[in-house]
């Protein structure tokens, strides 16, 4: 509710939340005239409830309780590090035993794992009760119960149906200590990477390692990450965000509806990701999950690094042929066994160890800087016409197969749009041809890049033979604005940035245009979408 979107996992399953999930979220003054506050909310798991009655066990038989410890680790980190601390009640279950230990170990500052030294190195976090589950007037009452613990008078909300929901973030906005800092906004992370895998497959070591702490929490108990947690970090003077992610399994091993929800924001992981990195062990065989996995990245067109995780341990190991394994026989394994993603780079590494992390993570950044080139619209014209006069797609009737326009659209994926005279004639194969070959004369060398190919509507035809302009100088300006706004089947493809004046001024040049800025910003008004 707080971050206005599907953050943690929300299900009625007890133990669900293990690790800190942690969202940013734009706190608006209560007279709206005080500048936005950028608070950063953290989640975590249920304390003292960390697996559902008679569900101790997993469907392997591996003990959920072993995990305990590492919960409550989290959480006291989290208390730590806090300066707000809001203590969350059933407001129609009343006030627990479990509640009244919870209050008294905050208290103590001892909230975290048994044994645990208060933490005096900052100021203690304010603690604050907050009365979950009210969902009307007639819960008021038991909500103000809580004020026996000793914290003020509770905040109430019910996250359900928002009852006093505006009321909680003035109250909010109003308790959260004010900014060392004149900036609210936070900065503005200069890569975002997801990484994804399979169980096991050692996501949040990796995670651990580049956030120099015990961020996520690591087990051999395959499963154990649910939710997609999103960790900011620096490195050499840059903020970069990782994002943990659930370990998948075949979908028909789904023990519950946890797992469809874990693998559902998998999926928005890797939407929202700069670069996705795809973590192989390299301790077992690439499986049909690894290429599912693998799969979900092709499908969103984002960057991949396929990274060969626990190489430490493979190194040097002896292979079916009886010789030891080098990363040249490794790196032929993957291209046969992952052949969608046969331009990905390949990076060896040990998440544990940190052998080849920072060189990986600099790979990442070249490919979101690939990823976010633009091409000239002449280069493009010149490269592609080539191209197709040196291999023109094949033909059995005949006919002249010609290319009118080509131009960049967008970044992040390079999207080329080609309007030729026959589409039809442009098959798979050959398209994938002109990948390969664009992929070399082009910055795209390591990242995919989405290709649209479409045919000039009828109003936009010319006065030849066949109803098209003979040359690229006789499209005249509207009619190539036009030329993008949608797909062959109506539906609009493109996101552009307004262009630059040496852009425009290239495109008057190549293409004998008369485009004015005002048309040009026109366009792209109108393709908004």
């Amino acid at each position: 509710m707080l971050a206005r979107a599907k953050v943690s996992i929300v299900d009625p399953t007890p133990g669900v939340t293990r690790d800190r999930v942690s969202a940013i979220v734009n706190l608006e003054s209560p007279d709206g005239r005080g500048p936005l506050r950028a608070i950063e909310f953290m989640d975590t798991g249920g304390f003292g409830v960390y697996v559902a009655e008679g569900e101790r066990f997993n469907d392997i038989g591996e003990d959920l309780h072993k995990l305990t410890e590492s919960i409550e680790f989290q959480i006291g980190e989290a208390v730590a590090g806090a300066d707000l601390v809001l203590l969350a009640i059933d407001a129609q279950a009343g006030i627990t035993p479990q509640d009244e230990e919870i209050a008294r170990l905050l208290r103590e500052r001892r909230l975290g794992p048994k044994g645990a030294k208060p933490v005096n190195d900052r100021k203690p976090p304010e603690i604050r009760v907050i009365a979950t589950k009210v969902d009307g007037p007639r819960w008021e009452p038991h909500a103000h119960e809580f004020s026996a613990l000793g914290f003020g008078a509770p905040l109430m909300v019910s996250a359900k149906n928002n009852y006093f929901r505006r009321e909680l973030f003035d109250r909010l906005y109003e308790i959260v200590p004010q900014p060392e800092k004149s900036d609210d906004s936070g900065p503005r992370p200069d890569l975002k990477f997801a990484i994804i895998g399979k169980r096991n497959a050692g996501k949040s070591t990796l995670v651990n390692t580049l956030a120099g702490e015990p961020r996520m929490i690591v087990s051999e108990i395959a499963g154990t990450t649910r939710d997609a947690v999103d960790v900011r970090f620096e490195l050499d003077g840059k903020t970069l965000v990782a994002i943990d992610t659930a370990g998948l399994r075949k979908k028909k091993a789904f023990e519950n509806q946890v797992e469809w929800y874990a693998f559902d924001r998998l999926k928005l992981s890797v939407d929202r990701a700069d670069v996705v990195l795809l973590l192989i062990d390299a301790t077992t065989k690439i499986s049909q999950v690894d290429e599912q996995v693998a799969m979900l990245a092709q499908k969103a067109y984002k960057p991949v690094i396929i990274v060969v995780n626990k190489w430490d341990l493979a190194e040097g190991q002896v292979g079916v042929k009886g010789k030891r394994i080098t990363t040249t026989d490794y790196e032929e394994y993957i291209r046969k066994e992952l052949r969608g993603l046969w331009y990905a780079p390949i990076a060896f590494m040990s998440g544990e160890s940190g052998l080849n992390v920072h060189e990986t993570i600099n790979l990442a950044f070249d490919l979101h800087t690939q990823s976010s080139t633009r091409v000239t619209t002449g280069k493009l014209n010149r490269l592609m016409s080539g191209i197709i006069e040196k291999r023109p797609p094949p033909n059995k009737l005949g006919t002249r197969t010609r290319m009118l326009y080509v131009a960049q659209t967008s970044v992040c994926p390079p999207t080329i749009v080609m309007v030729v005279n026959k589409p039809e004639h442009f098959a798979a194969n050959y398209q994938r041809f002109l990948l390969n070959r664009l992929r070399e004369e082009s910055p795209f060398t390591e990242v995919p890049i989405r290709l649209v190919i479409r045919e000039r509507r009828r109003e936009e035809k010319g006065r030849d033979g066949e109803g098209f302009a003979p040359e690229l100088g006789a499209v005249d300006s509207a009619s190539a604005a036009e030329l993008f706004a949608e797909d062959a089947v109506g539906q609009r493809v493109l996101e552009v940035d307004p262009p630059t004046e040496a852009e425009l001024a290239m495109a008057d040049e190549v293409l004998e245009l008369d485009l004015t800025e005002a048309d040009a910003n026109k366009f792209f008004e109108d393709s908004e979408d």
